[in-house]
């Protein structure tokens, strides 16, 4: 396994335990990223830490301060964090199991993939995992991750177990604040009756392979361009806001349309007016 685990520690049900890690199950390596480049030197900008009285400092100088006052701070370092023993620092304690629908999903965070240690563990694990497969439920416990105690949800995926971080209630803002605002208005039944005829239409089974990030591609479409001399302009016109007055002609257009398939990629509209190009400085070796 080319990936390096996000934890290591131990799984425990019970008296049961094994040791097992953690690996990020998601990944965002091949998407466009973008660094700070100098327009006049075609430097790349590093950000150095600076203390304002002293200058520059090395990173691995710096230790943490929580502010408790004005310009007054606890300061912190590897050690102290080290002094900070829970259970759950190394060990993910299943405490209950519940139904999957019982968790909201504005709950659902990070999803990682548990798999056991090579050697006697395994065995341990295997009926922790089968355990939880008979009972078909998910299982919830705790682990201290990233500098944080966190709640984990735990399903049973193949022969490993996916866990799913869970955000703490004091981090889901209330939906209330935002949807009380929200006029209470009756729709028209045939307007909502087309609109359903409309959703079963475009039903279909969820194939997460299908989604193309189309902004990526533009982006880049636009690098190729830029690395010929060109400026591609990228053409993504905004909808209009459908009215009162034809909403229903437009429910009705596009009930007719629903099996049209999916909507065309979008069209380049031209280049830009080409500027001229800054010499490229390239570093002495």
């Amino acid at each position: 396994m080319a990936a390096r685990p996000t934890w290591q520690g131990h799984l425990k049900l019970s008296l049961v335990t094994c040791p097992v890690a953690l690996y990020t199950a998601t990944s965002s390596s091949a998407h466009v990223s973008f660094h700070l480049i100098n327009p006049d030197t075609n430097n790349r900008i590093r950000m150095v830490a600076t203390d304002p009285d002293t200058g520059p400092i090395e990173r691995s100088d710096l230790v943490k301060g929580y502010e408790v006052s004005k310009d007054e701070y606890v300061l912190f370092d590897d050690a102290d964090f080290d002094k900070v023993k829970l259970e759950t620092t190394r060990t993910i304690s299943i405490d209950s199991f519940v139904d999957q629908d019982e968790i909201d999903r504005l709950y659902w965070d990070d999803p990682f993939y548990v798999v056991p240690e090579k050697g006697v563990g395994a065995e341990a694990f295997a009926v922790i995992r089968d355990a939880m497969k008979a009972a078909g439920k998910i299982a919830i416990g705790t682990l201290v991750l990233r500098g944080r105690e966190r709640q984990l949800a735990l399903e049973v995926r193949g022969k490993g177990l996916v866990a799913y971080s869970l955000r703490a209630h004091d981090e889901v803002r209330d939906a209330d604040d935002y949807f009380d605002d929200i006029p209470a208005v009756k729709p028209d039944k045939d307007m909502v009756d087309i609109a359903s005829r409309i959703i079963a239409q475009k039903q279909t089974d969820f194939d997460p392979t299908t989604f193309k990030d189309r902004y990526d591609d533009a982006l880049r479409e636009m690098i190729q361009a830029k690395q010929k001399g060109g400026k591609d302009v990228i053409e993504a016109p905004e909808p209009d806001d459908t009215n009162v007055i034809d909403l229903m002609e437009a429910l009705r257009n596009s009930l007719k349309g629903a099996a049209g398939g999916a909507k065309p990629a979008p069209k380049k509209i031209g280049k830009a007016p080409a500027k001229k190009k800054p010499a490229s400085r390239k570093k002495a070796a």
